[in-house]
């Protein structure tokens, strides 16, 4: 691994380390210290399972729970989630998916060290191998911060999103726009730098686009984002590196939209046919634009006993529903998906 890699490793997580042998072990897999020897990171990942539930547990309860007096002036707390529904949001948070997607999203897969078995059978790709990556790296931040919570959750914050997972919709979840952003317009992900944040900020130019810095002790923390479309640094500042990165996020959307560099729905299908249609409307419906489409069939007979086939098709957003009919049910679907496809791309 090259002092690049951990520059890019270090950045993405937000933590840079004391100890940059600790960082390497969170990558390095079991069957690379059998054939060549060294420490691996297995017992970062048990270190980084048990630290992560203690996280996630806390992140919900200071997002759904509260200090309320009870009727003898008790501090009691109270949360707007139950046990059943907190298991679940925490289920979801910690859940091999959730890890192994947050991983490719950080985009660090690559730089695990692996013996040659699993470099020929693609081990990296697996979900399970991410998910094991993503708990040792947070075993090797707890080890390498000696235990320091606000560290350790911070780092956490920044690899996993919450956001993404906790609200409805991603409308003001600007890091995943950002996201998508820069994996649609350059095919990589974008890369955050992460400073402490301090008054002495306004004693230096800086030549890019900065949020304001009010004079409180809670900003702690700065962020930096470059988008090369714009050719500019953005910087923003949080209690938080998560919170910092949120807010340089929303900078640069509003930027970019300022700009008219945001990709509209119209950018997403570049070949609108017939025979794609209904794929076409459902990878819409998986990019957010609206929900999955539904389709309703209605077979009748013609005065020679002949099929025809009935489809409307439906979003549930949209005001207007398509109807076509055919002697075969899959093209009636896709003439009806292609009329809502064509709908969508205009309205």
């Amino acid at each position: 691994m090259e002092q690049k890699d951990l520059i890019f490793i270090q950045d993405q997580i937000g933590y840079n380390f004391q100890n940059t042998d600790l960082l390497k072990q969170a990558f390095v897999r079991r069957s690379y210290s059998v054939e060549y020897g060294g420490e691996n990171n297995e017992v970062l990942e048990f270190i980084g399972d048990k630290v992560l539930d203690l996280i996630v547990v806390k992140l919900l309860t200071k997002k759904y729970g509260f200090f309320a007096n009870d009727n003898e002036n008790f501090d009691v707390f109270s949360c707007r989630k139950n046990e059943a529904e907190l298991t679940e949001l925490k289920k979801k948070l910690v859940q091999k998916e959730t890890l192994a997607d947050r991983i490719h999203a950080l985009d660090l897969a690559k730089y695990l060290i692996m013996g040659n078995g699993d470099i020929q059978n693609n081990i990296n790709q697996k979900t399970s191998v991410k998910e094991d990556l993503f708990e040792a790296i947070v075993g090797a931040v707890a080890l390498d911060s000696d235990w320091d919570m606000e560290v350790i959750q911070d780092v956490v914050q920044i690899m996993l999103n919450p956001d993404s997972y906790l609200k409805a919709g991603k409308a003001d979840n600007y890091v995943e726009l950002i996201q998508e952003w820069t994996l649609k317009r350059y095919g990589m992900v974008p890369c955050y730098h992460f400073e402490k944040a301090s008054q002495a900020v306004w004693y230096f130019p800086f030549n890019g686009i900065s949020s304001l810095y009010n004079d409180s002790n809670e900003l702690k923390h700065t962020c930096l984002l470059k988008l090369g479309e714009l050719n500019t640094i953005f910087r923003s500042f949080g209690t938080s590196k998560n919170e910092a990165r949120k807010a340089v996020c929303e900078l640069a959307y509003n930027e970019l939209k300022k700009n008219n560099l945001l990709f509209s729905i119209r950018d997403e299908i570049s070949n609108p046919n017939i025979d794609d249609a209904i794929s076409q409307l459902e990878i819409l419906a998986r990019r957010g634009y609206f929900s999955i489409p539904s389709y309703d069939f209605v077979q009748e007979y013609d005065n020679n006993g002949n099929p025809i086939w009935q489809c409307t098709c439906y979003i549930k957003e949209k005001a207007k529903h398509f109807f076509a009919e055919s002697s075969f049910k899959k093209n009636a679907k896709k003439q009806a998906a292609y009329q809502m496809l064509q709908y969508t791309l205009i309205s």
